[in-house]
């Protein structure tokens, strides 16, 4: 494999793409059939955030899973697992919800740990950055039409709701089926590589080793933005005049398509702590969620203001934090303290949902997303870099 833009590397990015499409539904749907049945925004949260908060406990167990058999075993098995989650949205109602969207989680973990490690450890380490940002970039590909759609179905009474899972389940598991990875194989680990990866232990490394602790923390709190972002657009939406929850989520995920895609060059690939470039993205999720919170007395315009300034941010800092890690942790531990990041950033969508909801519920959809810029800046003063002890 020669690139992040080879053919092999291509038929994966399709596959996340195929993956991820039904959540980009899902996102939209869910909230706004749960708002239906009386549900109140904390067990809207509750719902939403079981997905992620599902995947990073799993997440850990994922990357030592990987690296004892190999993707292609596990890819195939929760490829099952995910086809029976999706089906299971279609049969059962909010609890049955509950319950599909833990399963996603379980089989999310293991799949984007096996496409994550395997393009890092198949990649030259100038083209890392690339990688990791292109899969990120076709996990957002959905986002541009699944919103959309998700309202089509939604306004047309949910009859083709069922038509829709089912087809996005078989797709993915006879298109994964066929997929192959032969550069990404099991490994045998030696005594002191399984030391390496105890799961207890490496816990422990996110407050003892310093480049995880940062990125784990920066990650955990910017992602309660973009969770909170996520799960209650489509209600807050129909309070604003002019405001439409589909649109708002394509112009997200369409900017984070575009900037993943143009700037993934520009994404530092050097294994150096670059504060100025972390502190400039913080700040646009900041200024971007202070906008969404002001639409509601300033208009729409600040709405998708927000939304393209988000984008931006997402599209930036995941793969910025994942790559500069990818650098400096030990390489016998690196799998599963970098599954232990992704499992911060999961966590962190997850309360965006969970803990923002009863701010919603307490006082406004506005103030949780001012309370959300509020966090941002606090993350922005966080990334100052003052000692250089963050530098490789």
């Amino acid at each position: 494999m020669v690139g992040a833009l080879s053919w092999p590397f291509i038929k994966l990015y399709v596959l996340v793409l195929l993956y991820f499409s039904a959540n980009s539904i899902l996102n939209v749907l869910i909230p706004l059939q749960g708002d239906t049945l009386g549900a109140s925004n904390t067990e809207i949260g509750i719902i939403m955030g079981a997905y992620l908060l599902t995947t990073m406990f799993f997440r850990p167990w994922a990357g030592n899973s990987i690296q004892k058999h190999g993707p292609i075993k596990v890819l195939r098995i929760i490829l099952i697992i995910n086809s029976f989650a999706l089906i299971l949205y279609t049969l059962t109602g909010l609890g049955g919800y509950l319950l599909a969207r833990m399963l996603q989680g379980v089989s999310t973990a293991f799949f984007s740990m096996a496409l994550q490690i395997g393009i890092m450890d198949a990649l030259p380490e100038k083209d890392r950055s690339q990688g990791i940002s292109l899969y990120s970039l076709f996990s957002y590909i959905p986002g541009i039409v699944g919103p959309l759609l998700a309202i089509g179905i939604w306004q047309g009474g949910m009859e083709n709701f069922p038509i829709v899972m089912i087809s996005i389940a078989i797709s993915t598991g006879v298109f994964g089926y066929s997929t192959k990875i032969n550069k990404f194989e099991a490994q045998d680990m030696t005594n002191e590589a399984k030391q390496g990866i105890n799961m207890f232990h490496s816990f422990g490394q996110i407050v003892k080793n310093q480049h995880l602790f940062k990125c784990s923390v920066l990650m955990l709190v910017c992602s309660i933005v973009f969770g909170a972002i996520t799960v209650f657009v489509p209600l807050y939406a129909a309070q604003l005049k002019n405001g439409n929850a589909g649109i708002y989520l394509m112009l997200m995920a369409g900017t984070v398509v575009i900037s993943r895609f143009t700037l993934r060059k520009r994404i530092p690939s050097d294994g150096k702590w670059h504060s100025p470039f972390i502190m400039g993205t913080i700040l646009l999720l900041s200024i971007g969620a202070q906008s969404v919170s002001y639409s509601l007395y300033g208009g729409a315009v600040f709405f998708y203001l927000g939304a393209i300034l988000l984008g931006i941010a997402q599209a930036l800092l995941y793969p910025t934090l994942t790559t500069y890690l990818s650098f400096v942790l030990p390489p016998k531990k690196r799998n599963v303290l970098l599954g232990l990041f992704i499992a911060m950033a999961d966590l962190g969508v997850s309360l965006g949902g969970i803990v923002m909801g009863p701010v919603a519920d307490i006082f406004s959809y506005s103030t949780m997303y001012q309370l959300c810029a509020i966090l941002g800046m606090a993350m922005f003063l966080f990334a100052i870099n003052r000692s250089e002890v963050y530098s490789s």
